[in-house]
C-alpha cells in the first residue's frame, strides 16, 4: 500500500512587537549587520547607531515577524519629528527573502506608526540596496531624489509616504 504524502504544513505567520534587545531579534540584526558589513566593505555596529530606547513606546516601535515562533523578517521605526516616523532595519532573512514578508514587515510598521499618530514615514536606505529601493517604490514612498541618477553617486537614498491616521 502507497502512502499519499501530507502536503506540508502552512507557515503561520505572526507579527511580534518587541525590542531591539530581546534575543529573539539577535539572529535578523547580526545578519543584517554582517549584511551591510559586506555591501559596504566597512564594519557596521547597529547597537552603537541608535540607542535601543528610540525603538520603544511611546514614540517607536520594534517589531519581528515570526513563522511558526522563528523570526524571519523585522524593523523598527523611531519619533523623526511630531508628525513623522523614522523606519528603520527593515530586514528579511536570507534564507526567506523573495515571498513578501519586507511588504509585510513594511505595512505592519506603517498601521502601527499610523495608529501613534504619526502621518508621515521617512527613511532612507542605501545605494548599494537595489532590493530595498524597489520594495519602497513599489509600496508607495516618493523617492526624494533623482531616480535616473547613478544611486552611487547620491549616498544614502531618502524616501517620504503619507500616511492615513485612523479615525475612531
Amino acid at each position: 500500500m502507497t502512502r499519499t504524502p501530507r502536503p506540508p504544513r502552512p507557515t503561520r505567520l505572526t507579527t511580534h512587537h518587541t525590542t531591539v534587545t530581546d534575543p529573539l531579534a539577535r539572529p535578523l540584526l547580526d545578519e543584517l549587520t554582517h549584511e551591510y558589513s559586506t555591501r559596504y566593505a566597512r564594519p557596521v555596529d547597529l547597537s552603537r547607531e541608535y540607542p535601543a530606547e528610540e525603538f520603544a513606546p511611546p514614540g517607536g516601535a520594534f517589531l519581528l515577524l515570526l513563522a511558526d515562533g522563528a523570526p524571519v523578517a523585522g524593523g523598527a521605526y523611531r519619533r523623526y519629528d511630531a508628525r513623522t516616523a523614522e523606519f528603520k532595519r527593515i530586514w528579511t532573512h536570507s534564507a526567506h527573502r523573495r515571498r513578501g514578508l519586507g511588504r509585510r514587515v513594511l505595512a505592519a510598521l506603517e498601521e502601527d506608526a499610523a495608529a501613534r499618530g504619526y502621518s508621515r514615514v521617512y527613511l532612507m536606505t542605501g545605494p548599494r540596496q537595489p532590493e530595498a529601493k524597489g520594495l519602497y517604490l513599489a509600496a508607495g514612498y516618493r523617492p526624494l531624489f533623482d531616480l535616473s541618477v547613478p544611486p552611487e553617486s547620491i549616498g544614502p537614498l531618502p524616501f517620504v509616504k503619507h500616511l492615513e491616521i485612523p479615525r475612531p
